[in-house]
């Protein structure tokens, strides 16, 4: 292999290690993620909310990731909470509502696909 097609193997296993709270993390098991802040889990959420507006024509605004997990599979499952608002509040209000978003990515592919948006309980 040339050095061309290792470095985005390794950028992705870098990026998968470094989102675990716990180096000790388990494949198939979830791990909170400790940086919700980190800017590629604000990307995935900011993705989940924009790939929810375009599968149901919503107009949800992405305001910020609450809490997380990961998950090792054949790639990266993130459950995340994210902060969301419509819009549609009251003048100056900064009201939001939580919703799980489930997010599959394969950091080699660049592919995200979500597959769970639903309102948190």
């Amino acid at each position: 292999m040339n050095n061309k097609a290792i470095f985005p193997l390794l950028l992705s296993l870098h990026l998968l290690l470094s989102l675990h709270a716990s180096s000790a993390a388990r494949v198939g098991g979830w791990s909170p993620i400790s940086d919700v802040k980190d800017p590629h889990v604000v990307e995935v959420g900011e993705f989940a909310v924009s790939e929810y507006n375009k599968q149901s024509k919503s107009g949800l605004k992405f305001v910020e990731v609450v809490r997380g997990e990961s998950q090792v599979v054949s790639g990266m499952n993130y459950r995340l909470v994210v902060a969301v608002n419509d819009g549609k509040g009251i003048a100056g209000s900064d009201a939001s509502e939580n919703y799980e978003a489930v997010v599959w990515e394969k950091p080699w592919l660049k592919s995200m696909n979500l597959t769970s948006f639903k309102p948190a309980q």
